[in-house]
């Protein structure tokens, strides 16, 4: 990725280049101490699945912390996150560490606003399932 984008190299349709972001039950486990978010469900496998989910889920919002960073390293240092939203559509499985799982963010600019703000869409996939739709941000860039 570049160090800066910039408003004036950038067009409606230009693709940012889609990344892969490992999910594994230890990143699970720090980010329950980032977030004082220890539901049981993002970490123990057996209370995961008494409660009707296939395995252990990520947090929505660690989920949502990936289409985010994709946001941030695309634009650069300079640019401004100015607004940011998701729908989540599914949760992220990690089955355990020796598998764990993977978050593909890919994103396109949708449209110049003006005023060096662009308004991107965002995708979030776990293998071939959707989870993250409606994602859009927009980044006043330099």
């Amino acid at each position: 990725m570049s160090d800066q984008v910039t408003y004036d190299e950038v067009e409606a349709g230009t693709e940012i280049t889609p990344v892969s972001y490992p999910a594994t039950r230890l990143s699970l486990v720090k980010y329950c101490g980032a977030s004082g978010d220890f539901n049981v469900i993002h970490w123990n496998e057996r209370i995961a699945k008494a409660v009707g989910l296939p395995d252990v889920i990520a947090h929505g919002m660690f989920t949502m912390a990936q289409a985010g960073r994709l946001v941030t390293d695309w634009a650069g240092p300079q640019a401004v996150v100015l607004e940011f939203g998701v729908r989540f559509s599914a949760p992220v499985v990690v089955p355990d560490d020796d598998i764990g799982a993977t978050i593909t963010v890919t994103g396109k600019v949708e449209e110049k606003l003006g005023d060096n703000r662009v308004a991107l869409s965002l995708t979030a996939r776990s293998g071939d399932t959707k989870v993250l739709t409606r994602a859009r941000a927009v980044v006043r860039l330099p």
